[in-house]
């Protein structure tokens, strides 16, 4: 370049002993420059002149005095940062407002480290421990309790109870039945092998059968209609001599008058109230 075409490339002002800058291999006069070329501050909105340094992140541009944290102002400058929602926060100041804090100790979970989750819910990795041995669990299986968390050996051997037909750990649910634990797909008919967690039941020597197998098995058959007498919720039946009736179904056998509470006569396999047992000769 020559001394005699020595120019500024936008005014055309001689660069002559002056200060001048080099874009594109054209030279500016530091005036032009800035006016042409210069980026604007984000925080300032005042442009960056070629003098200052500018700082860059993500397209945007900030003088080096305006790249500071958002909350606490303190600079960014080689220093950590996070961008939130078009804010630059320092790390500090990110944890405080952003991180999860850990549900055990109520300290931030400084992001980077390790958390764990359950039930909504995070723990440092170190603070996740077994209620009762205190060794963490981390992704271990675990069962909760209202006391805490617990890895499974510890729960075993301090709140488990052990099924009464398959003698294996209850970890949660369960039923009890003459005071012992079973698993609910455990609790089955001792007859028919249903089971019987949502279904009414009986017992018979502590053994649980299904109503259908106990009615088959062991139910006393209504004198009248012959359908097995059950007492299911709190059904009443009545008994006399070696005969039992469903209460509803204790007439007399002439005028079919219930006998429930009434005196009654005999006579055969048949029953009468009084008025129609006179003139029958009947067994008292």
């Amino acid at each position: 370049m020559t001394t005699a075409r020595f120019y500024c490339q936008y005014c055309m002002a001689s660069l002559l002993g002056k200060k001048y800058v080099l874009k594109d291999d054209n030279p500016y006069c530091v005036s032009c420059y800035d006016r042409i070329f210069s980026n604007y501050c984000e925080e300032c909105k005042e442009p960056i002149e070629s003098g200052s340094k500018d700082l860059c992140y993500k397209g945007r541009h900030w003088h080096e005095g305006c790249f500071n944290c958002t909350k606490c102002n303190h600079s960014l400058v080689e220093k950590p940062f996070v961008a939130k929602d078009e804010r630059l926060l320092c790390s500090e100041c990110y944890s405080n407002e952003c991180s999860s804090k850990c549900f055990h100790c109520k300290k931030t979970i400084m992001p980077g480290s390790r958390k764990m989750e359950f039930k909504g819910n995070y723990w440092h990795e170190t603070c996740f421990v077994c209620e009762h041995c205190r060794q963490p669990i981390g992704t271990k299986p675990l069962i909760s309790k209202e006391s805490g968390n617990y890895c499974v050996p510890c729960f075993e051997k301090e709140f488990a109870h052990y099924c009464s037909f398959c003698k294996k750990v209850i970890t949660s649910g369960g039923i009890t039945f003459h005071d012992q634990p079973w698993h609910k797909e455990c609790f089955l008919c001792s007859g028919c092998r249903k089971e019987l967690c949502e279904e009414e039941f009986m017992s018979r020597d502590d053994y649980p059968f299904c109503v259908d197998c106990y009615n088959h098995l062991y139910a006393k058959k209504c004198a009248s209609c012959t359908k097995p007498i059950t007492g299911l919720r709190g059904a009443k039946f009545i008994c006399f001599q070696d005969r039992q009736w469903h209460s509803e179904c204790f007439n007399c056998g002439k005028c079919s008058v219930s006998l429930v509470g009434e005196g009654f006569l005999t006579h055969n396999k048949e029953i009468f109230c009084r008025k129609c047992g006179s003139g029958v000769d009947t067994d008292i």
